[in-house]
């Protein structure tokens, strides 16, 4: 899989706003509603919600990676979000995520994802990444940092 055919500006934003959880969760997933390859916001809101549920998807150091299985898609999309401030997103290392990465996927594939994932995590595994994506100006320069 290659990023580039998954991310582009449009499914960048280096504003985010929210101030909750939720707040954040439903300003991603408008950004992947913009893409048009979400046919059911509301069906992509719950499973998103529902996986939040079983075990939040704030992992640590900053970042966040909701994700969920959706009938609302047919194939793998995601966009990526930086909040200046952070969300307290119940994070294994209790600190607030200031990075994060959305995904749906539908229900009947894991191959995508996985792979997807996997990819992101590799360059948000250096700490020097992480602090020079929250200094980024443009959706292009955050591009750039994922090597597209």
């Amino acid at each position: 899989m290659k990023l580039k055919e998954i991310l582009t500006k449009e499914q960048v934003s280096l504003n985010l706003t929210g101030r909750s959880k939720q707040e954040v969760i439903e300003e991603l997933l408008d950004i992947l509603m913009l893409t048009g390859k979400v046919a059911d916001r509301g069906q992509a809101l719950k499973d998103l919600l529902e996986r939040e549920q079983k075990m939040s998807t704030g992992i640590q150091h900053g970042v966040a990676i909701p994700h969920a299985k959706t009938k609302a898609v047919k194939g793998l999309t995601a966009c990526i979000g930086v909040h200046s401030e952070g969300v307290d997103f119940e994070a294994l290392d209790g600190q607030p995520s200031r990075i994060f990465v959305m995904t749906l996927s539908p229900v009947n594939r894991t191959g995508p994802h996985v792979q997807f994932l996997a990819e992101i995590s590799l360059v948000l595994t250096s700490q020097s990444v992480r602090e020079k994506i929250l200094t980024l100006k443009t959706p292009e320069e955050l591009l750039r940092m994922f090597g597209l």
